[in-house]
């Protein structure tokens, strides 16, 4: 979009906010109207909040405020201009931006700026790269207007029922904020608590909401790979699927996805007589925030396979053409897939997913819980778990648990860890070993699954072969390495002759007299 699609920035006027009481009776402002940001103003409008709606083209404007009459009266107030805008808000004012991330966010804001006061505030709720939001925040507070950087997952319905919230920022700025998204936000927990916090500085939010969404990444990819096992190994429709994703929903798997795959594998096609999921080309879209969450795992040196093998696998599935090609050339087994006991293996898939769910949830808890630590951000991973228990898409009744571990004890290294996952997991391992194995015999793909197992087993070891691995970068290069002898010591390829000189020597040739 060209820089003219947004609102032209306008001269400063000498007197932009002096308006009456009633033009200035809005608690807080939303801009960008397209159907989330519509549905977010509409969700404070009925929780009682007044809110003043703006946008670069009126005409959503005057959609949103006839969707707020038709809806119940709500009390929302149009704007037509950002300086119209801005004036209909109370100071300090509180703006919510839900435009498209990137340049339009930087846009809005210049526009809307111009037109603020110190100590007003700007919440922006897209998905955006963390680093942009501390600059944003640095930039402003030249200003000295406060900039909140908040997650928001939920989709459109969450947005107008109750999403789950994810804000970092000044302390000063969520302070004020506080009252309105705790009303806002999905409610859930026994005792029933708000779905948001307060996480930490600038960038903390948009942090959290990342890794929620690549969480998001491997809990789909894992649903997808049971789901592949139970039609191809289990030979099962997706009317019996359906069921039993539907019986899965009412126990320890309990979740939003789950429950949606039950509803979309028992959606019937209006035009053919086949069921909807048939039709629907196997190519995985993705908007970047999996991909950043894999980038951040390795900038923050954890470990997260099951978020990498999603994301992974959608980049494969989206090479349908070659994947077509490749299937008239390739082969799997030529045994096809082994008899199975079907009860048995419907049993082995609960348990193995379950498994696979906890490892995923460790290694995105993990990312989090190290960019923390390096940025002092002092997040508390029981929150993070909290606040995902309901509005957002990885909704979960297991992350009652998570919550519970993490208040346990917050220095918990690893969900792993925690005696009460420990023991389900060691319990539960041999149904999870057979299901990955099964995948292997039958040449379905099973990465998201195989990659949690293979962490689950490196985790777990004492020893691993990396002594092999760090002994040959020692042989090929001058690197430091832990010799184990009687008393731990190191010794540095730097100060000391290499290692592995008397290998190296005793193959080359002998010298000729």
């Amino acid at each position: 979009m060209s820089k003219q699609d947004y609102p032209n920035k306008k001269p400063k006027q000498d007197n932009p906010t002096n308006s009456t009481s009633t033009e200035m009776s809005c608690e807080v402002g939303l801009y960008g109207l397209a159907v989330m940001g519509q549905n977010f103003a509409l969700n404070m409008a009925e929780h009682g909040f007044k809110v003043c709606v703006g946008n670069r083209s009126h005409a959503k404007v005057e959609t949103t405020v006839a969707r707020a009459k038709a809806e119940g009266d709500l009390p929302i107030v149009g704007s037509d201009s950002p300086a119209d805008f801005c004036s209909k808000i109370a100071k300090p004012r509180k703006i919510v931006l839900l435009v498209q991330a990137g340049k339009p966010v930087d846009l809005t804001i210049a526009a809307l700026s111009e037109h603020l006061d110190e100590g007003d505030m700007i919440i922006d709720g897209g998905n955006e790269w963390f680093p942009n939001q501390i600059r944003r925040s640095e930039e402003l507070a030249k200003k000295n207007i406060m900039f909140v950087g908040m997650g928001i997952s939920g989709g459109e319905e969450g947005a107008r029922n109750g999403p789950s919230l994810m804000p970092g920022g000044p302390k000063e700025a969520y302070d004020l904020i506080e009252p309105i998204i705790t009303k806002v936000a999905a409610k859930a927990g026994e005792p029933e608590a708000p779905c948001t916090g307060y996480l930490g500085p600038i960038g903390s939010g948009n942090y959290v909401k990342m890794v929620h969404n690549g969480i998001e990444y491997g809990d789909m990819q894992l649903i997808g790979e049971v789901y592949d096992i139970l039609k191809n190994a289990a030979g099962m429709g997706n009317d019996e699927m359906a069921t039993l994703f539907e019986e899965w929903n009412k126990g320890e798997l309990d979740s939003y996805l789950i429950e949606i795959t039950a509803k979309i594998l028992a959606k019937k096609d209006d035009i053919t007589d086949g069921y909807v999921v048939d039709h629907i080309l196997d190519k995985t879209g993705m908007k970047g925030t999996g991909r950043w969450t894999v980038q951040e795992a390795a900038e923050q040196s954890v470990a997260a396979p099951v978020i990498a093998a999603a994301l992974d696998s959608r980049y494969i599935s989206g090479r349908k053409e070659e994947r077509v090609a490749a299937s008239k050339l390739l082969t799997g087994p030529s045994d096809g897939v082994p008899t199975v006991d079907k009860a048995q293996l419907i049993s082995d898939l609960q348990a193995a997913l379950y498994c696979a769910k906890v490892a995923s949830y460790a290694q995105g808890l993990g990312i989090i819980k190290a960019a923390s630590d390096k940025n002092e951000w002092n997040v508390d991973l029981s929150l993070c778990a909290s606040m995902w228990r309901g509005g957002c898409i990885i909704r979960a009744g297991l992350l009652n648990k998570i919550t519970a571990a993490f208040e346990k004890d917050a220095s918990l290294a690893n969900l792993l860890v925690d005696p009460g996952f420990a023991k389900e997991l060691n319990e539960r391992q041999l149904a999870w070993r057979r299901v990955v194995s099964l995948g292997v015999a039958s040449g379905i793909a099973t990465p998201a699954m195989s990659a949690a197992l293979g962490y689950f087993d490196q985790y777990r070891r004492e020893s691993l072969p990396a002594n092999l691995i760090q002994g040959q970068r020692d042989f090929f290069g001058t690197f430091q390495i832990v010799l184990l002898l009687r008393k731990r010591e190191t010794i540095d390829s730097h100060s000391y002759p290499n290692t592995f000189d008397v290998f190296r020597w005793s193959y080359l040739p002998a010298k000729r007299s």
